[in-house]
């Protein structure tokens, strides 16, 4: 194993090599890039191009890259998305990147990251994040990784959703991309010097939400040995029957014809929803037969160990700024957070109840710890941000955790808390121009820390020392399945979750510590006793509100989806636009301390 090597005899083949990296891949010769002592492998195709007659179909695998030569040294296009301003976005965007310690020899074999980014299942890619400063301090530690990060296809035409898509079985095509890409690694990361044996995947909201779906399907246990999810589960509120997202699949599917791009802008413009276009249900032979809830409470998901944690403010980042009066929230809570099987009397006394457990008192409400303070905001804000966070992830990190332990499952749970940590990307909902301190601790924040950039935000050297302890805590965890290996910075002990220990780790500069899981209990119990309401049904409603809809019409009133292929391809089988990514590129913006 690696650790048989010495560290400094390791830090002088990562200092030494400077040549252009190569490595044999099927028939090919694949050049890389190296900078800061890695080496870097770029836009590897790890399916076919889904366009053509490939498009709204499950990924095909990559037999092989069908050149001799092949220049891996930058990162390939995003998926198609809107909302996102300068870079290139393609259809054919199914490949990924691998950072690695340059000089590795052949013989040794590493422990493996593998990412899976966030978005809303509408947004962002894997080139927007730059792994420089966890793979240098997995070097510097003395337990090496290598990071792979991956694309896969996005709304409509990743998570296409209506009865036409459910009848094609053309549904739930990101998270299906996503078992490749994890197949991908199994096939092929030996090349790259890493172990397939000793795969974590982890994510971040929608990417952590994809990872806690495939948790329950079984066969993820024979692509990872670990997992990390970071502010997402598989029982978020989003997850809902395919024939929910008609409408929005409508108003997609009649843009077309305009433009690919646009019509994707359109169908989100015209939505109730946050988020159109998730995963949903399909099926006894899917990757998602039924309501998360209802899975984990049977206990068939993944036996496979994880971590999982949130932010203390996650609602902030979803709350719109104009939310000023309890009549707008409980109709938000009808449209995003409710099924549309419950009685019309059973919804109104279950968001009633919900209302009322989270008082119009500023001060209970989120960003927490802030007082009465508005931030002007509303106070009804504050109260919306606080029940968004919960209903969304905090009660599903919970639940989550909750149900793992009772079969055994060995977990690790976090609260993110440190002071002033910004989101690394404004909110796509929420106030992007809101006051100073108005987000709280709130979605996304985290990642400012675990890749790094705490000094590119300006953030005091106490954030920099929390950051390094949390890339501790996560390569430990990666290398040797236990975020407490000693190695590394100094840092708390984090506890296991367990039925007679339900605490978390207090993530945060100022005295981390352990601390009991227990805040805001009522509430958060109310909405987990409460699945049958807000959008965690069981398998029998599903089935029965699926019944009662009419099957399609020919045409089903707007094109089909082979109908959206034949106009694509008279365009000319895919569509290029340029975009921009979230934060930082291959080598973009500067990592703390590394």
């Amino acid at each position: 194993m690696f650790r048989k090597v010495s560290l400094t005899s390791l830090l002088f083949l990562v200092i030494q090599a400077t040549a252009t990296p190569i490595v044999q891949l099927g028939g090919s010769t694949v050049t890389g890039s190296t900078f800061d002592g890695l080496e870097f492998y770029g836009g590897i195709p790890y399916a076919e191009p889904p366009i053509g007659s490939l498009r709204f179909k499950r990924p095909v695998p990559r037999g092989n890259l069908g050149t001799p030569t092949f220049d891996a040294s930058k990162p390939g296009p995003i998926c198609l998305q809107a909302r996102i301003q300068t870079n290139s976005s393609a259809e054919d965007c199914l490949t990924l990147n691998i950072y690695k310690p340059a000089g590795i020899p052949e013989n040794v074999t590493l422990p493996v990251m593998a990412w899976i980014h966030g978005g809303g299942w509408m947004l962002g890619g894997s080139a927007s994040y730059n792994a420089t400063a966890i793979v240098k301090q997995s070097i510097t530690r003395g337990t090496p990784i290598i990071y792979v990060s991956f694309n896969y296809r996005l709304g409509p035409l990743g998570f296409p959703n209506g009865r036409e898509a459910q009848s094609a079985s053309a549904l739930n095509l990101g998270l299906r991309d996503q078992l490749l890409a994890l197949q991908w690694i199994q096939d092929n990361i030996a090349v790259f010097n890493g172990d397939k044996s000793k795969v974590t995947v982890f994510g971040e909201s929608a990417g952590s939400m994809s990872i806690g779906i495939l948790y329950l399907n079984s066969n993820l246990r024979n692509l990872v040995r670990a997992a990390i999810f970071e502010s997402g589960s598989a029982g978020g509120p989003d997850t809902f029957v395919a024939s929910r997202g008609q409408s929005d699949w409508d108003n997609f599917v009649h843009a077309v014809p305009d433009v690919l791009l646009q019509a994707v802008e359109t169908s989100w413009a015209k939505s109730d929803k946050g988020y159109p276009f998730v995963p949903v249900i399909d099926g006894p032979n899917g990757l998602l037969p039924d309501l998360p809830s209802a899975l984990m409470e049977k206990g068939k998901f993944a036996r496979v160990p994880f971590i999982s944690g949130a932010n203390l403010d996650e609602g902030t980042y979803f709350t719109r700024a104009n939310i000023n009066s309890s009549a707008m929230i409980k109709s938000f809570l009808f449209s995003n957070y409710t099924t549309p099987t419950a009685s019309a009397k059973t919804l109104k006394e279950a968001v009633q109840k919900l209302v009322q457990l989270y008082p119009d008192v500023p001060s209970f409400g989120s960003p927490f710890n802030t007082g009465n303070e508005t931030f002007g905001q509303s106070t009804e804000w504050k109260r919306y941000a606080a029940i968004v966070g919960d209903l969304w992830i905090h009660s599903q990190r919970r639940a989550w955790m909750q149900a793992a332990t009772r079969f055994g499952v060995k977990t690790f749970g976090y609260l993110f808390t440190d002071p002033g940590a910004p989101p690394i990307a404004p909110p796509t909902i929420g106030p992007a121009t809101a006051a100073q301190g108005a987000l709280g601790v709130t979605h996304t924040s985290e990642l400012i820390y675990l890749y790094g950039l705490n000094a590119a935000f300006g953030r005091p050297a106490s954030a920099i020392a929390l950051a390094t302890q949390m890339i501790d805590y996560w390569v430990s965890f990666t290398t040797s399945l236990d975020p407490n290996d000693g190695l590394g910075s100094n840092r708390p002990t984090w506890s296991q979750y367990t039925s007679g220990n339900q605490a978390v780790l207090e993530l945060t500069s100022v005295n981390m510590s352990m601390i009991a899981d227990d805040y805001r209990t009522q509430q958060i119990d109310f909405i987990n006793s409460n699945a049958a309401v807000f959008a965690r049904i069981s398998k029998e409603i599903t089935t029965k509100v699926d019944a009662k809809i009419d099957p399609l019409p020919a045409n089903g009133g707007a094109q089909g989806l082979e109908e959206i292929v034949k106009v694509l391809d008279g365009e000319g089988g895919g569509l290029r636009e340029t975009l921009s990514g979230l934060t930082g590129g291959l080598t973009g913006g500067k990592t703390d301390g590394v």
